[in-house]
This record gives C-alpha cells, sequence and structure tokens, in this order.
C-alpha cells in the first residue's frame, strides 16, 4: 500500500483502525480522501488478518461532511462525470464488518459515512445531521434514503429540510447508534467491539453480514438512484451556487428559487 496522506491506518491483532485525518478541515471529505479510503478497505478486505474494521475520526469530529471547495463551481455534467458515488458503493460492499466510532461532528457527507458502516459507536460529544439543504442541494451519497430507513420519514424529514444537528443521545434514542459512551472511551469501546466480532468464525461473520444488509438493501438501490439524479440536477441551479459559494465565504446564503 502507498503511503496516506489523508488516513492514518493502525493494526492490532485481526482488527485494523483506520483514521480520518484531515484535522484542520474537520476530516471534511475531499475526493483524494475518499479514494485513499476505497484503496485502503480494499486492501483489508483482500487481508485473511483483518475480521473487522473501526472507521473514526479525532475528537473534534468524525468528518464534518464533503469538502465543498471540491464541488461549489461544478455544474451537473461535471458531478455526472466525476461518478464519485462509485466510491461510496464500494464502501457499501465492504464485506467485513465496519464500526463507526464517533465524536465531535459527523455531518453531511461524514453522517452519510457512518450510516455505511455496520454499527456505530458515539461518544457524548458527537453531533449528527445533514445540513446539505443549506448549502443548496441535497443529501447525494444515500442520506435522505438510508436516514429514513433508520430514523423514520417524520425524523429524517426534519434533518434533511431544517440541516440541524442533533445530539448523540438523540441519535441513540432514534436509533443511528448502538451506544453513547463517554469521550475518553468512544474509541476503546469501538474496538473492544471489533475484537469481540473478530473473534467469531469468519465465513459465519461475512455471511450474517450480507444477511442482515439483504434485509436492509430490498429497493434501496431504486432510492440511490432516484436520490443521485435529484442531487446532480441541483448544480444546474443558481442556489446551489450561492449557497456554496456563502457557506466557503462564511455568511447567509440568500436563496431566489432559481
Amino acid at each position: 500500500m502507498t503511503s496516506l496522506k489523508h488516513l492514518k491506518l493502525e493494526r492490532d491483532g485481526h482488527v485494523a483502525t483506520v483514521f480520518l485525518h484531515r484535522p484542520k478541515q474537520l476530516n471534511a471529505l475531499n475526493l483524494e480522501l475518499m479514494s485513499e479510503l476505497v484503496s485502503v478497505l480494499d486492501a483489508l478486505e483482500s487481508d485473511d488478518e483483518i475480521r473487522s474494521v473501526v472507521l473514526t475520526g479525532d475528537e473534534r469530529a468524525f468528518a464534518a461532511g464533503a469538502d465543498i471547495t471540491d464541488m461549489a463551481d461544478a455544474d451537473s455534467t461535471e458531478m455526472l462525470r466525476r461518478n464519485q458515488f462509485a466510491k461510496w458503493e464500494r464502501i457499501r460492499k465492504f464485506s467485513k464488518p465496519l464500526i463507526a466510532a464517533v465524536s465531535g461532528f459527523a455531518l453531511g457527507g461524514g453522517c452519510e459515512l457512518v450510516m455505511h458502516c455496520d454499527m456505530v459507536i458515539a461518544s457524548e460529544t458527537a453531533q449528527f445531521g445533514q445540513p446539505e439543504i443549506k448549502l443548496g442541494v441535497i443529501p447525494g451519497a444515500g442520506g435522505t434514503q438510508r436516514l429514513t430507513r433508520t430514523v423514520g420519514k417524520q425524523h429524517a424529514m426534519e434533518l434533511v429540510l431544517t440541516g440541524k444537528f442533533i445530539s448523540a443521545k438523540q441519535a441513540e434514542a432514534w436509533g443511528m447508534v448502538n451506544r453513547v459512551v463517554p469521550i475518553e472511551s468512544y474509541l476503546n469501546e469501538a474496538q473492544k467491539l471489533a475484537r469481540e466480532i473478530a473473534q467469531m468464525s469468519p465465513i459465519a461473520v461475512r455471511l450474517a453480514k450480507e444477511s442482515v444488509l439483504k434485509v436492509y438493501d430490498a429497493h434501496l438501490a431504486e432510492g440511490l438512484e432516484f436520490e443521485r439524479k435529484n442531487f446532480y440536477l441541483l448544480f444546474n441551479t443558481e442556489d446551489q451556487k450561492e449557497g456554496m459559494k456563502a457557506f466557503i465565504e462564511k455568511r447567509p446564503a440568500k436563496f431566489r428559487g432559481k
């Protein structure tokens, strides 16, 4: 594996821990980071010594969202050409248990990345949200689909249409996380869970994960395709350009419905 620029990788027996590592950007998910993440997961997929994986950021942020500077000036054709969601599909198809250890912000693409994981351990400081609506777009990496399946229509509508954040305790009550623990132990708890699973039969674990996802993924592909088409469409609007420009300039957006 080539040297990593935006990730750190640690191994402990049958457990690997992958750290998102863009601390100055609160681990915002740029295209380069996502490519690295897919490469690392591909390598761990084929490594028989690794039986479960923890994905985490740092205490301030799991990931504060996608890197808006990557897409602020793009139009629908450019976004379609990039086919960035192919990387998300690869994460979705990762066959080994993937456990998110979340502290601080898990917003936008960060929240969607959490929902790609099989289990979630959150610190008391964790905050979850899909604030894309404030940028003149919508979640594009499965946020509308997975969030609705996890928390129900009413809660998903509130989060997606207002862009508000919710606390770790609220996320736990809504079924988004397995449990909430003190900040000093969230990573250890996730690694402990990973080690427990790693003691089981790797073949049985793989097929068990596949079986659970078979229920969860029923009709998901159709919903994801619909979400992505709407996501791309919004990149031909003036509101999208205004929303992302305002975010970069750190000012309120003025949407005109065009």
